[in-house]
């Protein structure tokens, strides 16, 4: 099964600004737009770096240097005294491209544990953020929806099964599953498929007394 892609949640409206762009500058836009960070982009608007809250906050460290000699004090890092993007940013900035799935762009904030990822086009351009947020909404997808893709993409599509061989329930994304399938499919190429499907947060597969596999519930977490 297919999950969405990041084009279809990232948002594409992007503040984006230059290394060249000064200290006060950048945090006079976080304020105006309520974000937490801000990629910053070359001539070609191809993101090489991003510039937080956090790294800003360096500059409330001071830049006295007699601190950095104090007992058990840490040495000031650099970005303590930077005064544009370029000495601020962290870099390389982390991208998704808008081809990959929700699960791939979740897999890396997870990995690098971030909250949000650039997105870029074939040519390395920025395209749109998306956030932790933006891969949430797949959660909140409607049981409807959810129940239309199980029938028709997974039973009719995928197993080939008929579509009224198994009763399809779904409420609050939990799948209950209840009937029997034919000697092409099982049970756990069904779960399976079905917690491919998003917006899925748990399934239960109960055959019918007297179905080709074996009786009782298995859950899939």
């Amino acid at each position: 099964m297919s999950h969405q892609k990041v084009r279809d949640v990232m948002s594409g409206a992007v503040v984006r600004i230059q290394g060249a762009t000064p200290f006060k500058e950048i945090a006079h836009l976080l304020l105006e737009y309520d974000i937490t960070a801000v990629p910053v982009v070359d001539a070609d608007d191809r993101p090489v770096g991003v510039v937080s809250e956090a790294d800003l906050l360096h500059k409330m460290w001071g830049r006295q240097e007699g601190d950095a000699g104090e007992p058990g004090a840490a040495p000031r890092p650099e970005k303590a005294w930077a005064t544009d993007a370029a000495g601020l940013m962290t870099s390389p900035a982390l991208c998704a491209t808008e081809d990959w799935s929700v699960v791939d762009a979740a897999r890396m904030m997870a990995r690098h544990g971030i909250k949000r990822l650039l997105v870029v086009d074939a040519a390395g351009r920025l395209r749109g953020v998306v956030s932790r947020s933006d891969l949430l909404r797949v959660f909140v997808r409607e049981d409807r929806a959810i129940r239309t893709e199980i029938v028709e993409d997974v039973l009719v599509r995928a197993l080939g099964e008929a579509p009224s061989a198994v009763e399809v329930n779904v409420t609050h994304g939990h799948v209950s599953l209840i009937g029997q399938l034919s000697s092409r499919a099982t049970a756990g190429e069904l779960e399976e498929l079905c917690r491919n499907v998003d917006g899925v947060v748990d399934v239960e597969f109960r055959t019918v007394p007297g179905a080709g596999v074996d009786d009782g519930p298995a859950r899939a977490g």
